[in-house]
């Protein structure tokens, strides 16, 4: 199953040629990966400063097929994927309408949040994976 998010891109996310400055495009899938997150029922305040475990990006993408304007009201989905028992991708599609305007994928490992070592998924992020994956 498929999580999707809308979000209207505003004045803040454009660059001086009007356009969205690409770096805002992650941005906005990051946001969608916190709604879907949060609909799965995880606190996020808790998630995201959680002593135990960290999910950092160590790979992030971004192709565009056309520009996007401040007021475009955006359809962005997000597709994870488990990749190993410590890492999983999320592949985001952005759309206007029924246009696919970009594609995104981050890829995120998970690491003991101290140490900085990698370890195993959590059973909730199992959980997310099985979701809202494939």
């Amino acid at each position: 199953m498929t999580f999707t998010y809308t979000r209207t891109i505003r004045f803040q996310d454009t660059d001086a040629a009007g356009v969205v400055y690409f770096a805002n495009v992650l941005t906005m899938c990051h946001e969608a990966y916190e709604a879907s997150l949060a609909v799965s029922g995880f606190n996020l305040k808790v998630f995201f400063s959680n002593s135990a475990a960290a999910f950092p990006i160590v790979h992030a993408s971004v192709d565009f097929f056309r520009p996007l304007f401040c007021g475009d009201s955006l359809s962005i989905s997000l597709i994870p994927q488990k990749l190993q028992n410590d890492s999983f991708a999320i592949a985001y599609e952005i759309m206007i309408g029924e246009k696919v305007v970009a594609k995104a994928l981050t890829r995120h490992v998970c690491i003991d949040a101290e140490s900085r070592k990698r370890q195993s998924l959590s059973a909730e992020m199992g959980l997310w994976l099985q979701q809202w994956g494939e």
